[in-house]
């Protein structure tokens, strides 16, 4: 009784066929007998003779079929640009989902690829609610003219763009999401001549992959930092393909499992008579693919800049270019947008404690509106929380603690509120520092909120600064919970912790209580914000409290808590997004030196 079966898709014409048939008789010698696999062929017609050599490779557990997508395509085919996508065997991934209503994911694979694992594993990978499983793209990380282009003509990060040559398929949120409907619809906005489906596809899944170990996609020009003999699958990508290249790295391994099959006479052929002008042409063409990236990126109607000109507020995206260029100077600091004119705060204006009876009504008043506000929020898909992890660390405190959290929007403290009563903490007050201009100057209902919601407002006047330190510091001994942001600026949407300011755990290390380090990640959700934006969702992500250590002056406290912290958040960014902490600034200062 087998386990299960696993669909796996190739794609290939006449041409490519014998590649395929050495990448299957790979997939082939790994595959275990507890599953069956079903592996299809995509193809817009097949020669008798290749289908000849393809049933010999059947076996019990191994059986192929070929599926001509033609007839599909015809039927959609009003939908596409007249162009030639649907005639290109690289963009049939693309309609797999829809035309296998049958399967809840499946695996597609290149031709050009030697498997040296079980592929169920890949198969029985969880991705979770992710569009797919895929590895990172090292064309992009390696060569920075391509990531470049993927960041300036694209608007993705480099070290987020996948390679498309494995790809684990998450078949019920590729339909629920309509993937294939975006694909038709990116493909009339705009054409990608880079990477093709592969330019389509990132863009279509940003913030919705699920990262598989690099061994499922090593590729021949990777820095792997691996052997070899791990690779699960290797992939030859790119120009530099072993029946074409005696010097192909790793193409010993192709030729191991290409002599098992009727086709290695043929491809021995192929590479005897490469010619030194085909190997020229590749050459040119590996030239021109870099001339042509650095020319979509200097484009004016590049696809980034249609999609901020058609779609999305000119203020937000100036927003989000200042964020880039203070990035690149180093300046993490400073705020991006502009604060509302601040009144200055005096100490007879502030009650930090907020014992009078008519505070009290109105705090209780103000958090009753606020949550029927948030809850508004929730229910019209304007804020959307999807997890909190790691809720027990908040739970288990026994003390107040000062909690930490990185600021990229105002909705980030609904985010931590709702943490916060997510740990039932009732006897513990929870607070947050505010800047003095959204206690003083914000008008209507924010400032309503602003005002009465258990808000710790900051004051460039020396003596109510005197006064909110008192506060803060009796507030944490007593038992409560104060939400500073060491970052001290808000920037937009920005996924990357910043450099920490010491005043946050100053408090913490003075007072003797332990930083409650949040950080807070995001994803694109498919829904668009007034400003043409994708509606971030979040995961809050609640660390172990870092305690001080009594051992310690304040002034070591200080530092030991906020290195750490530091730290903490960048093992979440870099496990949750899968990608290395850089920034732009390091990398221009490293090219100067």
């Amino acid at each position: 009784m087998k386990k299960g079966t696993i669909p796996i898709f190739y794609a290939c014409d006449d041409n490519f066929a014998k590649y395929t048939a050495v990448s299957i008789t790979s997939l082939k010698q790994h595959a275990s007998s507890d599953y069956s696999y079903d592996i299809c062929i995509l193809n817009s017609g097949l020669s008798d003779e290749t289908v000849r050599m393809f049933s010999k490779l059947d076996n019990d557990d191994i059986k192929i079929s070929y599926r001509d997508v033609s007839d599909y395509l015809f039927n959609v085919s009003e939908k596409l640009p007249l162009r030639d996508y649907y005639s290109k065997t690289t963009y049939y991934r693309m309609f797999i989902a829809e035309m296998f209503p049958e399967y809840s994911k499946a695996i597609y694979i290149d031709s050009d690829t030697i498997v040296q694992s079980d592929i169920s594993a890949l198969y029985y990978t969880d991705i979770g609610d992710s569009f797919v499983g895929a590895c990172h793209e090292q064309v992009m990380i390696q060569i920075d003219t391509f990531g470049t282009y993927v960041e300036k003509a694209l608007g993705l990060s480099r070290y987020s763009f996948f390679n498309a040559g494995i790809l684990l398929i998450n078949c019920e949120q590729f339909r629920l999401r309509f993937v294939l409907d975006k694909f038709i619809y990116y493909l009339r906005l705009y054409n990608f001549v880079v990477t093709q489906d592969e330019d389509y596809l990132n863009v279509i899944c940003k913030d919705h992959v699920f990262w598989l170990n690099q061994r499922w996609n090593t590729q021949t020009l990777d820095h792997i930092s691996f052997p070899i003999e791990e690779a699960k699958i290797i992939h030859y990508c790119l120009y530099n393909k072993p029946w074409h290249y005696d010097s192909t790295k790793h193409g010993d391994i192709f030729w191991k499992y290409a002599k098992e099959t009727e086709v290695y006479d043929i491809l021995k052929k192929e590479l005897d008579s490469y010619s030194d002008e085909q190997k020229e042409k590749d050459k040119t063409a590996a030239e021109n693919l870099l001339k042509l990236a650095e020319s979509e990126t200097e484009k004016e109607d590049n696809f980034l800049n249609i999609i901020n000109e058609q779609h999305r507020s000119l203020d937000r995206v100036a927003i989000v270019k200042k964020i880039e260029e203070f990035e690149r100077r180093g300046n993490f600091f400073e705020d991006v947008e502009n604060d509302p004119p601040s009144k200055e705060l005096l100490p007879n204006e502030i009650d930090y404690y907020r014992k009078g009876v008519v505070q009290k009504i109105q705090t209780k008043f103000a958090f009753i509106i606020a949550h029927r506000y948030v809850k508004n929020l929730i229910a019209e898909k304007k804020f959307i929380l999807k997890a909190i992890k790691g809720i027990d660390n908040f739970k288990n405190l026994d003390s107040g603690a000062v909690i930490t959290c990185n600021h990229f929007n105002a909705a980030d403290s609904f985010a931590i509120q709702l943490t916060y009563e997510a740990a039932d903490q009732p006897k513990r007050k929870f607070y947050r520092v505010i800047r003095e201009g959204n206690y003083t100057s914000f008008p209507g209902f924010y400032g309503f909120l602003m005002r009465n919601c258990n808000t710790l407002p900051l004051s460039s006047n020396k003596e109510t600064m005197k006064k909110f330190i008192r506060a803060t510091d009796h507030l944490l001994t007593e038992g409560h919970f104060v939400l500073i942001y060491p970052e001290q600026a808000m920037w937009w949407n920005y996924r990357k912790p910043r450099p920490l300011k010491r005043g946050a755990f100053v408090f913490a290390a003075r007072n003797m209580v332990p930083v409650l380090p949040c950080f807070i990640t995001m994803k694109d959700s498919d829904f668009i914000d007034q400003d043409g934006f994708h509606i971030q969702e979040y995961t809050v992500h609640v660390s172990e409290p870092i305690y001080p250590d009594p051992a310690l002056s304040e002034r070591e406290n200080t530092k030991m808590l906020m290195e750490k912290n530091s730290l903490i958040w960048k093992d979440i960014y870099e496990m949750t997004y899968g990608i290395p902490l850089t920034y732009t600034c390091d990398t221009e200062n490293n090219e100067q030196n």
